[in-house]
């Protein structure tokens, strides 16, 4: 037995996958697996398995995207105006996070519209890569809000009805829609001490009604949401909608996430980066290293009561926080 556990041992160190038969777990058969930069994750296997010393055997983590996006994002000015604080940056498995230039103009940096424009023209064509999406802003808001309006309890009327009162996606700034020039924010406004399920367990994160305060997400969800349900008109079943449209993506499909990059840019080195450049850079390296590392399908199914559930698929979910509390991130990406 001694002798194989060795065996093991060695074939690890070569790049070499071992396969163990199910039928009797004290035979091991090599197989040839060459040492192409594959991602793997380690099994730790009981003493008892070979009668012998704990023993690490290597197997490939087979990653749901290809490509991962994380976008810093805005409510400021209106759609068409040019913000420092629109960022985007791409990873995919083998290149670690880059920004995303706007694209070519007199304009130096990124609009709302031109985001939503330009992820329609990444994920539509047939065959591109399928990729993970995670913006900062809110997806929808808290119970309490669908109780007062007497509104569906479902996301896709939820977009249409905010719309409708809130404007956002036209030549307007949000204030305008605050302060009573367009649209009719009376009749669907919220109360600041409304928090969301998912923004209680993280902790730090503020209700989408609590405008004009540091960290404030208000502005920017107002803002935003139209645009998802730009993203939903155009790309139909090309995009699923974190957990909207279920807690489980289809292969074929890209997906987008509402994310909080507090969890995360606390944990990675900011370098020369602006505050906005560094809000978006962490959501594509922690999206690409949970991907790669295995964290992903956990993530993606956080540990909730069938009502805490429920409530979730109507207010929205941050992906990174789990049921009861939030994930331990990593020190360094991998």
């Amino acid at each position: 037995m001694a002798q194989q556990a060795g065996l093991a041992a060695r074939l690890v160190r070569s790049g070499r996958r071992l396969e163990v038969s199910t039928a009797s777990k004290q035979s091991l058969v090599p197989s040839a697996l060459p040492d192409d930069g594959q991602r793997r994750q380690d099994i730790l296997l009981p003493p008892s398995f070979l009668h012998g010393p704990e023993i690490h055997l290597s197997c490939p983590v087979v990653a749901l995207f290809q490509r991962y996006i994380g976008i810093d994002y805005s409510g400021a000015q209106t759609p068409a105006d040019s913000l420092p604080g629109l960022r985007i940056y791409q990873a995919t498995a083998l290149r670690a996070p880059e920004e995303v230039p706007p694209p070519p103009s007199p304009r130096k940096y990124w609009t709302r519209r031109e985001i939503a424009e330009w992820l329609v023209e990444q994920l539509s064509p047939a065959g591109a890569e399928r990729t993970l999406v995670g913006i900062d802003h809110g997806f929808s808001f808290p119970l309490k809000y669908f109780q007062r309006y007497n509104l569906p309890l479902r996301w896709p009327e939820f977009l249409a009805d905010f719309q409708k009162y809130w404007p956002t996606h036209e030549q307007i700034y949000v204030c305008f829609v605050r302060d009573g020039i367009r649209g009719d924010a009376s009749a669907r406004c919220g109360d600041p001490r409304w928090r969301r399920l998912t923004e209680v367990r993280a902790g730090r994160a503020k209700s989408v009604f609590h405008f004009d305060v540091p960290g404030s997400v208000a502005a920017s969800t107002h803002a935003g949401l139209p645009w998802l349900l730009y993203l939903r008109n155009h790309l139909g079943g090309r995009l699923h909608c974190w957990p909207f449209d279920g807690w489980d993506i289809p292969t074929h499909s890209s997906a987008i996430a509402e994310v909080y990059p507090a969890l995360w840019n606390k944990t990675l080195p900011q370098e020369n980066r602006t505050r906005d450049q560094h809000d978006a850079f962490p959501i594509a390296a922690r999206l690409r290293q949970f991907d790669s590392d295995g964290t992903l399908p956990r993530l993606l199914s956080p540990q909730l009561s069938p009502v805490d559930r429920a409530t979730a698929e109507i207010e929205g979910w941050i992906l990174g926080v789990e049921g009861t509390v939030d994930l331990p991130m990593p020190r360094r990406i991998m």
